[in-house]
C-alpha cells in the first residue's frame, strides 16, 4: 500500500501518476484540510477578486479520485510516523500501514511574532478558507495594509488595489521582491506598484498591531502609525516537517532528500514545499513554487515505484500584478550583475542574472523568456 501524506496538489498529482504509472495497489491520500485538492496560486489572485470560483482551483473534478480507486481522506491529521513499524497514526488512534510514503506536508505562513497579531482583521493567507476570509474584507473595501513585500505581500496588494482598496504595503527591504530578484529588479515593481497607488513603506519594521477587538492601525519600529481596516500578513512560510523530525528523519529547511526525492530512510519520499531536494545542477535547494509541486509530485510517485530518475528540472515561477504578467527560470542566490533588455519603464523587459558569463536565471516581464546565448563580463549579448 502507498499513502500520500498531504492532498496539496504534489500529493494529488503524486496519486494520479501512480495510477498512470500502472500501480494497482491501494493508494491513500490524506489530508488535514476538508478539502480536495486544490492549487493555490488563485488565492492571492483572480479567486481573492472574486473572478473565479472555488472549483476552478480544484486540482482534478469531484469524481477523479474514486474513478481512479484513490482514497481521499480529507479533514485527517497524521499525529505520527513509526518508520520502523511502517505506519501512521491518524488523529482518533487509528494506525495506518504503508509500504512506500510520500510526504507531501507542505509549508506554513509565518507569524509575526507582535502585540495584537491575534486581533480581528489579521489575516495570512495560505488556504482557501483563508483566501475566503481576506477576500471578504476586500469586498468590504477600506484601508488594507499589507505587510510584507514578497510574491505574497506583492500579489495581495495588487489585488486589493484592482478593487479599489487604499494599500499600504510595509517591509524591511529597500524594494519589493529584493530578496528574489535584487535592488534593481525590485526597484522596477516598486515603480509599478506606486504607478497604481500603493504606499510603500519600505525599510520599515513592524512593532505591532492595535484595535479595540479589531485591528485598527499598525505601528511601526520608528513610532510611526498607518491606519487601517484590515492586515494582509505575507513573511514567508515553513516547512512543516514537525511529522519527519519526530519520526527521525534527516531535517534541515526541509525534509532532505536525494536525488530521486527519497529521505534518509529507504522507502519514505517527500515532495512539494516541505522537499529540501539535492538537485543535480543546482545543488541543495527547496522550492515553494507551483510548478514545483506539479512537478516534483509525478517525479517522486515514479520512483516510490522504483524509477532510478534524478528530478533535474530547472525551478519556475509566476507571478501576475495587475497587467503585468512574469515568467522566472533558474535559480540565482548569488549573482554579479543583471542584465536588462527590452523597455522597463513600460513593464515588457527580459532580465538575466550572471554569475561570471553564466546565466543562473531569467526572468520574463510582459515578454516571453528568452535565451541569452553568449553574455561578456560586460553584459552584451
Amino acid at each position: 500500500m502507498f499513502v500520500i501524506v498531504g492532498a496539496g496538489l504534489a500529493g494529488a498529482k503524486a496519486a494520479e501518476t501512480l495510477r498512470e504509472e500502472g500501480y494497482e495497489g491501494r493508494v491513500v491520500l490524506l489530508g488535514a484540510e476538508d478539502e480536495r485538492p486544490y492549487e493555490r496560486p488563485p488565492l492571492s489572485k483572480e479567486y481573492l477578486r472574486g473572478e473565479s470560483e472555488r472549483e476552478s482551483a480544484a486540482v482534478h473534478a469531484a469524481g477523479f479520485y474514486a474513478e481512479h480507486s484513490i482514497e481521499l481522506r480529507t479533514a485527517t491529521a497524521v499525529t505520527g510516523l513509526d518508520v520502523g513499524a511502517r505506519e501512521l497514526e491518524l488523529d482518533g488512534g487509528e494506525r495506518l500501514a504503508f509500504d512506500r510514503l510520500l510526504l507531501a506536508t507542505g509549508a506554513e505562513p509565518r507569524c509575526l511574532r507582535v502585540p495584537g497579531a491575534d486581533l480581528d482583521g489579521v489575516h495570512l493567507l495560505r488556504t482557501l478558507a483563508d483566501s475566503d476570509a481576506l477576500r471578504r474584507r476586500v469586498n468590504a473595501g477600506g484601508r488594507l495594509a499589507v505587510v510584507g513585500a514578497g510574491w505574497i505581500g506583492s500579489e495581495v496588494a495588487a489585488s486589493a488595489r484592482e478593487r479599489g482598496l487604499d494599500v499600504t504595503m510595509i517591509a524591511p527591504e529597500a524594494v519589493p521582491l529584493e530578496r528574489v530578484l535584487g535592488l534593481e529588479v525590485g526597484g522596477i515593481y516598486a515603480d509599478l506598484h506606486r504607478a497604481h497607488g500603493v504606499e510603500l513603506r519600505m525599510q520599515a519594521g513592524v512593532a505591532g498591531f492595535e484595535g479595540d477587538g479589531r485591528v485598527e492601525r499598525v505601528t511601526l519600529k520608528d513610532g510611526a502609525s498607518i491606519d487601517c481596516d484590515a492586515v494582509a500578513v505575507g513573511v514567508g512560510a515553513a516547512p512543516r516537517t514537525a511529522l519527519a523530525e519526530a519520526a527521525g528523519l534527516a531535517v534541515e529547511n526541509g525534509v532532505l532528500v536525494d536525488a530521486r526525492l527519497e529521505t534518509s530512510v529507504p522507502g519514505v519520499f517527500a515532495a512539494g514545499d516541505v522537499a529540501n531536494h539535492l538537485h543535480p545542477a543546482f545543488g541543495r535547494l527547496r522550492v515553494e513554487h507551483w510548478d514545483n509541486a506539479l512537478h516534483q509530485g509525478p517525479a517522486a510517485a515514479r520512483a516510490m515505484l522504483g524509477s532510478g530518475e534524478p528530478y533535474a528540472r530547472t525551478p519556475y515561477f509566476f507571478s501576475d500584478q495587475y497587467d503585468v504578467g512574469m515568467e522566472y527560470s533558474g535559480f540565482a542566490t548569488a549573482w554579479d550583475q543583471v542584465v536588462l533588455r527590452g523597455d522597463p519603464a513600460a513593464f515588457e523587459f527580459n532580465a538575466y542574472w550572471l554569475a561570471g558569463d553564466q546565466v543562473v536565471a531569467q526572468m520574463g516581464v510582459n515578454a516571453p523568456l528568452t535565451e541569452l546565448s553568449t553574455v561578456s563580463k560586460g553584459g552584451a549579448p
